[in-house]
């Protein structure tokens, strides 16, 4: 069992942030495995020649990608916590990856190899200026892949954040931290259990730790540059329902849109918010949000600049009664 051991004052100073780096890892880590998760398989399915066009003219970014994708240990040029909160900049990150020594570079990757699940090939390690190259390799997964959905998936993130901060306010952070990932828990009064794995227990001290989700795969790991950490876990929102099940009571009295709407409200959201999830446009979730309030189902308060919605105690009612299994 792997421990995030806290300070008191660390706990203070815990927080989120989003890290287009960790996005872009996720994301292509996820290309270079041939079955994705089900609500990444269409995006799969679109960039994955692509992928494979691009790896096949650069061997240094095959090579990483290949070890990235096969090991339980990242290497920690790949894996920068972010500084920024949720304004961060891929190029920042980007600019801390390229900090790293050739030397430091083969250290750690020799430590990923060690941890692979299948056998690595590290003729890619030869030359130098290999933090740089690693940095270029990062920034042409974020252009090919994932920076033109970045605006759908920023929205997902976010309201992550809002879901969980949400619980954080109401219940602490133990409430906050609890399945994020598949193996996280709170230990008694300052530790977090990150994986069942025997890995050496990381100290947490007084710059506190910094919960960053992800859209891309249900993986998690930590981003670590003393006294710097992260940890990167999956958004839940991704993997939201679609679609009502077949003979769908719910979807018969309110209308397969609205049916959609109300089911994704089981966490709150903004209107933005939601229209990124199921893929709608804002104006048809607006119109649907309109019906919806006028019939009590949901109701919106404003939360800073945004108005946010839930759903009423009747609304909840009519999920139960409906939709038993939810």
């Amino acid at each position: 069992m792997t421990l995030l051991r806290l300070s008191p004052t660390a706990l203070a100073r815990c927080r989120f942030a989003l890290s287009p780096l960790a996005e872009t890892l996720g994301s292509l880590i996820a290309l270079h495995r041939p079955a994705p998760e089900p609500w990444l398989k269409s995006w799969h399915t679109a960039h994955r020649p692509g992928f494979h066009e691009w790896l096949a003219g650069d061997p240094f970014a095959a090579g990483l990608l290949a070890l990235v994708s096969a090991t339980k240990w990242l290497p920690d040029m790949v894996a920068v916590p972010p500084t920024g909160g949720t304004k961060t900049r891929l190029s920042d990150e980007l600019d801390s990856v390229a900090t790293f020594t050739d030397e430091e570079i083969r250290k750690t990757v020799a430590t990923s190899v060690a941890a692979s699940w299948e056998p690595q090939n590290t003729g890619w390690l030869r030359g130098d200026d290999l933090g740089r190259r690693t940095a270029a390799v990062l920034a042409e997964g974020w252009r090919r892949h994932v920076a033109p959905d970045w605006p759908r998936r920023r929205a997902l993130l976010e309201r992550d954040i809002m879901h969980r901060a949400g619980l954080l306010a109401a219940y602490g952070w133990k409430e906050a931290v609890r399945n994020m990932t598949r193996h996280s828990v709170w230990v008694g009064d300052d530790a977090i259990r990150f994986s069942e794995q025997d890995y050496p227990d990381r100290w947490i001290t007084d710059e506190g730790l910094v919960f960053v989700p992800k859209t891309a795969g249900v993986g998690s790991w930590t981003c670590e540059r003393p006294p710097l950490y992260a940890l990167v876990y999956p958004a839940r929102g991704p993997a939201a329902e679609v679609a009502g099940p077949a003979g769908d009571p719910l979807g018969a009295l309110l209308g397969p849109g609205r049916a959609r709407v109300v089911r994704e409200l089981r966490r709150e959201a903004t209107s933005t918010q939601l229209a990124y999830t199921l893929d709608v446009s804002l104006g048809t979730v607006s119109t649907h949000l309109s019906v919806l309030r006028d019939a009590g189902v949901v109701a919106g308060g404003r939360v800073g600049r945004a108005v946010v919605y839930r759903l009423t105690q009747r609304g909840t009612d009519l999920l139960a009664t409906l939709d038993p299994e939810t």
